[in-house]
């Protein structure tokens, strides 16, 4: 391959790599914050669990309180929780899919190095700037 050539292989690969990192570090934010939400969902159920079914609950809405049974705030935590669960899986599916795609774009700039030595210099002296 020319210079040129190479130049534009390698600017294509660093752009997939650059779009990869940032799809990937997306993902790791929403897992982050899906488990928070679980883990607050989870400690909410456990504090529901241990009140009388005959205790005065509340539920916020905005800056106002809603007087709501018991049973109606178990069941909304309860599926707050069984979301998150299902929201974790598909991510952590997603995050996977993205590793594999940023092995792949690692070895193709690995390959793309190995072929043309001079290029990697080039890149070295660039970045050295």
């Amino acid at each position: 391959m020319s210079d040129e050539a190479n130049r534009a292989a390698f600017m294509e690969i660093q752009g997939r790599m650059i779009e990869t990192t940032g799809k990937l570090k997306q993902v790791q934010n929403q897992i982050r914050n899906k488990e928070t939400e679980k883990k607050r969902a989870f400690l909410t159920l456990e504090e529901l669990g241990q009140l009388p079914d005959s205790t005065n609950t509340y539920k916020a809405a905005g800056r106002t309180f809603l007087l709501e049974p018991k049973s109606v705030l178990v069941n909304e935590q309860q599926q707050k929780l069984k979301d998150s669960e299902t929201a974790i899986s598909s991510l952590q599916t997603s995050k996977e899919y993205l590793e594999k795609q940023m092995a792949d774009v690692e070895n193709n700039l690995r390959e793309l190095l190995q072929q043309d030595p001079s290029l990697a210099q080039q890149i070295m002296s660039m970045s050295v700037m």
